[in-house]
């Protein structure tokens, strides 16, 4: 049971890291779906 948690937890921690890594590098879904003349705001 513990290795399962430990296992959730794991999973949590890159899932926030990957959202935070890939929105920095400009690849959110914003930035990915508009186009120049489309204002983001």
């Amino acid at each position: 049971m513990k290795s399962m948690i430990i296992a959730f937890v794991a999973i949590a921690v890159l899932a926030v890291a990957a959202d935070v890594v890939l929105d920095n590098m400009g690849f959110s879904t914003r930035e990915q779906t508009s186009g120049p003349s489309t204002r983001n705001g």
